[in-house]
């Protein structure tokens, strides 16, 4: 991945990674792996989808509205 990000974002792996992906974070992330290949996670994606996403509705209107979203979309305008 590093050689798809930029000399900062890589920088910052470097000085806060340890910080940030920890024992707790790796037992979650192995929680995860296993929904998925038990089939859990298609089960849950497949009855939201049947139940007009709430949740993801939901979760996606929240995500939308933070302020690192509108200061995306300020920069991405100034790289056309």
């Amino acid at each position: 991945m590093n050689c798809s990000i930029s000399d900062t974002a890589e920088y910052g792996e470097y000085v806060t990674g340890k910080r940030i992906i920890t024992g707790k974070t790796r037992e979650e992330m192995k929680k995860v792996l296993a929904d998925i290949q038990s089939g859990k996670f298609a089960d849950n994606w497949l009855k939201e989808n049947q139940n007009e996403r709430p949740f993801f509705n939901k979760e996606r209107k929240e995500v939308s509205q933070r302020t690192i979203e509108a200061v995306g979309a300020r920069l991405r305008s100034k790289m056309v």
